[in-house]
């Protein structure tokens, strides 16, 4: 039993950090870019509510609900990074962005289905070889979250030196950060199954 459950979390936790997948390390970085320390509460509620949205997309489709096209997900899926990426690089340093908050965490939620769809396909076949679909699912998304938390402290950390040490400034550290996801996505999206 115990053997099952570290099983399962380490998968979630394997699926956030596997290098061939690195979309959701994207995703992680551009959410968590804006933030100092000091808002870890807010990070921290931003990442549960991918995890969330993560999640009930997974329910969804292991239970049969949905049925997604695959090629569309994954070409959302770098969609989804870029306007996240964009929204930084047009809000970096503006003062009021704390404000718009609400229209932030409905939009993670969002992402996180989008997101999780992408694995629904593979997500059914490892759970329709278990009863306990759900629990499977629920130890999943505490990998997910152990793995989120990870990055974005990572990010969080970087970003403190670069601004502490090397005296970027905040705006310029989002810029940067930004940029480089959106140079690393565009090809993505540029290659995807959906245009062709």
């Amino acid at each position: 039993m115990l053997d099952n459950f570290w099983f399962n979390v380490k998968y979630g936790i394997n699926h956030v950090l596997d290098l061939n997948g690195y979309d959701h390390v994207l995703f992680l970085m551009v959410l968590a870019v804006p933030y100092v320390f000091k808002d870890w509460k807010r990070v921290l509620l931003l990442v549960s509510m991918f995890t969330l949205g993560h999640t009930v997309s997974l329910i969804l489709a292991a239970y049969g609900l949905v049925t997604v096209n695959g090629k569309l997900v994954e070409f959302l899926i770098p969609v989804t990074i870029l306007i996240a990426a964009l929204y930084n690089v047009f809000t970096a340093g503006k003062k009021d962005r704390g404000n718009k908050i609400g229209l932030l965490f409905f939009t993670t939620l969002f992402f996180g289905l989008v997101h999780g769809l992408g694995f629904a396909r593979e997500f059914k076949m490892i759970s329709g070889q278990t009863d306990s679909k759900l629990l499977l699912l629920i130890e999943f998304a505490l990998g997910i979250e152990i793995a989120q938390v990870i990055i974005v402290f990572i990010v969080l950390f970087i970003g403190f030196l670069c601004q502490t040490i090397f005296r970027f400034s905040r705006r310029d550290w989002v810029m940067v950060l930004s940029a480089i996801v959106i140079g690393l996505v565009i090809p993505m999206l540029i290659e995807n199954d959906f245009l062709k």
